[in-house]
Formats: C-alpha cells, structure tokens, sequence
C-alpha cells in the first residue's frame, strides 16, 4: 500500500500499465462569492486498470463530490478527467451517459435495492435498461451472483438479507455490465465490522481477478489493508498522512 504525495497524480512506482482513470487539477465550486463552498481544490490521480485506489477522510472532505466527478455524474469546476482517452468534459450529456453505462460501475453506501424485487432482478436493473436479450441477462446475473457468494439467494428480496449480502447484491449490479471502473463510495458505512471486512476482501478480489480499476472511498482506516494506494482528502485536497 503506497500513500500518495501531494506533488504529484497519484500512480504507483514501477507499475508501467497507463491510466484508465486520469483525473488533472479538479475543482469543484458550489455557488459564488463569499458564501462560496470549495469542495475540491485541485485533486489529481490516476487509476490503473487492476488498481484499488481508497479515498480516507472525513465527512464534508470532499469524497463523495470526488468520486461522483470521476464517475461522470458531475462536472468539474475546472480540470479534466479522462476515462479511457475520453474527456468526460467534452462529451454530450447523451454520450458521456453512453460512457458511463458502458464502463463504470457504482456501489453506494446505502445499497440502493428496490425493496419488492429479488437479489436476481436487482441485479439485472443495468441490463435490462440497456436492453440486454434476456438469455443474456439470466447468465450475467447468475455469473455476478455467483461471484459475490450468493447464488443462493438469489429468489431472496432485500428484507431476507443481512445488510453485508444486501451490500453483495448492489456489487452484483455493479458488475453486471461488467464494467472497466468501479467507484464504490462508503461501501461498509453502514455494516458492522466482520461485514465491512468481507466487503473491502470482496472489492479486492474483484480488482485482482477482473482486472477492474476501482477507486474505494471511506473514513474508515481498514480500508488502506486492502488497497494499492491511500489518498488522504482533507477540505477538498490531497495530502500526505
């Protein structure tokens, strides 16, 4: 595990694959003059394929406006991000939607399952937005599931899972496009903590075998046992620890 230095994008020494993620000199401003909230002051980094990168700090840091940047659901104030080559800022709203849904995955802290459906159909919600041939559909979902642990629940609705598998379930969505990036924002926030261990051990696997960039953030300082590289955040800039 390497922590970053504020000088620099972040990007491991010696490790020689390029960027699938590269974020340049990020700001992000909320309204105008005094009463002007700074969320980000200039954040850079870089997310290699295979990468888990964990985002630490503390609540108001500038985390979640971090990472819904990096996923294409907001713009910068100023700065760049890159995914792939392709310069999310420059993209039509139509296409940088095509990007996301083609390429980055999310998993959100609260688990986001629709209550009345099964830990399949939840699953299967990406798909069948992008309008994926049901025989498909019903072999990602079995693959996703599987690979989470819980092919055996499957027919389960949300209220029969514990709140770790529930968190299992929206990684299985996550996944189901297969997706290069996947950004989870304070995935084990409200798991206790044998939970939120499998859950970091889950995400690490998933980096590891599907060589997927992945960008974790957390307050939590377990968190940096499972990944590559620890950026600290702290009033909207990186820092060193």
């Amino acid at each position: 595990m390497t922590v970053s230095s504020p000088d620099s994008p972040t990007a491991l020494a010696g490790d020689a694959r390029p960027a699938l993620l590269e974020a340049r000199a990020l700001t992000r401003q909320f309204g105008h003059g005094r009463t002007a909230v700074h969320a980000l002051r200039g954040v850079s980094l870089d997310v290699a394929p295979g990468r888990l990168v964990a985002v630490r700090g503390r609540s108001g840091s500038g985390k979640t406006t971090l990472l819904n940047i990096l996923g294409g659901l907001d713009l910068p104030t100023s700065g760049t991000v890159r995914i792939n080559g392709h310069d999310l800022g420059a993209l039509s709203d139509r296409h940088r939607i095509m990007l996301r849904r083609g390429t980055v995955g999310f998993v959100f802290q609260s688990f986001g399952l629709i209550p009345y459906l099964t830990a399949a159909e939840n699953a299967s919600i990406p798909l069948r937005i992008a309008r994926t041939d049901a025989a498909e559909v019903r072999e990602r979902v079995a693959r996703v599931l599987d690979q989470v642990g819980l092919t055996g629940h499957a027919e389960h609705r949300p209220a029969e899972l514990s709140g770790g598998q529930q968190q299992r379930v929206g990684i299985a969505r996550a996944l189901a496009q297969g997706p290069q990036l996947l950004i989870a924002d304070e995935p084990t926030g409200h798991l206790d903590t044998a939970q939120g261990l499998q859950i970091l051990a889950l995400l690490r696997e998933i980096a590891d075998s599907e060589n997927t960039a992945m960008i974790v953030s957390s307050h939590d300082r377990r968190v940096a046992d499972f990944a590559d590289e620890v950026l600290l955040i702290e009033d909207g800039r990186i820092g060193g620890q």
